[in-house]
């Protein structure tokens, strides 16, 4: 294989979240041939080049140093060496550094070449079955428990879906407060350690996923992504739901409609089945 590059040009390479085979070989062939490679965790990527038999010299680049750090880097590339960004797992610049790099170098008229692959957002955006055609990523949400709900009173209007990174030790919180902000029935979908030996995916009205992370400790580990449904859609449920419910009631008996009913919106089984029963009193003529 032959890569496509020019010198004196940045890279910004997309690292894998977990698995390694879901790493290019695009992407390895740009890390083995550059002068250098900035990354967040010097140590953290020298496993990962290890495991690839890529020899290449690491310099760090992260939130603490990448204001001094940047003009170095860009007098580097002006000298006419290539460069990649990565960052410790997923694409660069989605919650990590490298902005101020990426805007130096075209503001010094440096080509920057994307070279792409594993997002978490992306990837449990994928697996959450909710609608994908309008999202916000949001990244984390604030550490101390006033700004978060803040932030999330701010968005509980918002229609389309809503992606958060969270971090282990704040998740329980986070989705509590989520259940009380949004409403304890709006869908959500928990993502964990995706693409890793525990990879977790789950779906159910937020106050659900509360109380399981909260009495399961291993859920409460690893990176976690959280896809929320929109205001819009979590209002449509009830609605989608009874008309679904109208529609199995049809040709299914009341218990098994109900059934289907409760599993596909992650709502409770004994409202639906009583539902149903009024549906169909509803529509029985009277003798």
């Amino acid at each position: 294989m032959t890569a496509t590059r020019t010198p004196a040009c940045l890279y910004v390479v997309a690292t894998p979240i977990g698995n390694p085979d879901d790493w290019s070989p695009r992407a390895r062939q740009v890390l083995a041939e550059v002068s250098a490679i900035a990354c967040e965790d010097t140590r953290h990527s020298g496993r990962l080049l290890q495991y690839f038999n890529i020899d290449n010299t690491l310099l760090a680049y992260h939130d603490h140093n990448e204001r001094e750090r940047t003009p170095e880097l860009i007098s580097r590339l002006q000298a006419g060496q290539s460069l990649a960004l990565i960052s410790d797992a997923g694409t660069p610049l989605v919650s990590d550094p490298g902005f101020r790099l990426v805007a130096a170098a075209q503001a010094a008229g440096i080509s920057v070449v994307p070279v792409p692959g594993s997002c978490a957002a992306i990837a449990a955006l994928s697996v959450a079955g909710l609608p994908s055609d309008r999202f916000m990523f949001e990244g984390f949400l604030p550490a101390k428990s006033s700004q978060r709900r803040q932030a999330l009173q701010a968005l509980a209007a918002e229609t389309r879906t809503l992606i958060f990174y969270e971090s282990p030790h704040r998740i329980v919180d986070s989705l509590a407060d989520m259940a009380q902000v949004f409403g304890a029935g709006r869908t959500a979908t928990f993502c964990r350690e995706l693409t890793k030996t525990f990879e977790t995916v789950r779906s159910a009205p937020l106050a659900a996923l509360a109380e399981w992370v909260a009495i399961d400790p291993n859920q409460q580990k690893g990176e976690i992504v959280l896809v929320v449904a929109g205001q819009r859609e979590a209002a449509e449920q009830p609605e989608l739901a009874e008309q679904l419910l109208r529609r199995l009631l049809i040709e299914l008996p009341v218990k098994q409609a109900a059934q289907i009913v409760a599993d596909v919106f992650h709502l409770k089984k004994n409202a639906l089945y009583e539902q149903a029963i009024r549906i169909q009193q509803a529509d029985t003529p009277p003798d």
